[in-house]
């Protein structure tokens, strides 16, 4: 269970993560993709970051999240020039790959499948 801060900062941290990759995600991973925090879990000491991206716009998402990883310090940095007012100590940041997006989709295209073959029969 989270505890209240641990929620406070996690969404402190999503909205500024997302401003960061709009304004500089386009350099690290490239303009044709479109990537988008959906969340952030804090550990309890609220030194680990969980971050959670969502990848549009490619077939190979992993890819999006080894390139963030490539650019950990400079990510970090500017996290922590954005958000650093508000905390003591920028987290360490750990990104993971949602793909609930991706499994809506695919289950949607299952139930329309079976719908259809409802109403051929």
């Amino acid at each position: 269970m989270e505890s209240i801060r641990q929620k406070q900062v996690g969404e402190l941290l999503r909205r500024y993560f997302g401003m960061l990759l709009a304004e500089e995600g386009s350099l690290i991973y490239g303009r044709d993709k479109l990537v988008t925090v959906t969340g952030v879990k804090m550990s309890p000491d609220l030194l680990i970051a969980k971050i959670y991206i969502s990848v549009y716009g490619t077939e190979n998402k992993q890819e999006v999240i080894l390139e963030l990883e490539d650019n950990y310090p400079r990510l970090r940095q500017a996290l922590g020039a954005k958000a650093g007012k508000h905390m003591r100590r920028v987290p360490q940041l750990e990104f993971f790959l949602d793909d609930t997006i991706d499994e809506m989709y695919r289950v949607d295209a299952l139930l329309n499948r079976v719908n259809d073959e409802d109403k051929k029969k």
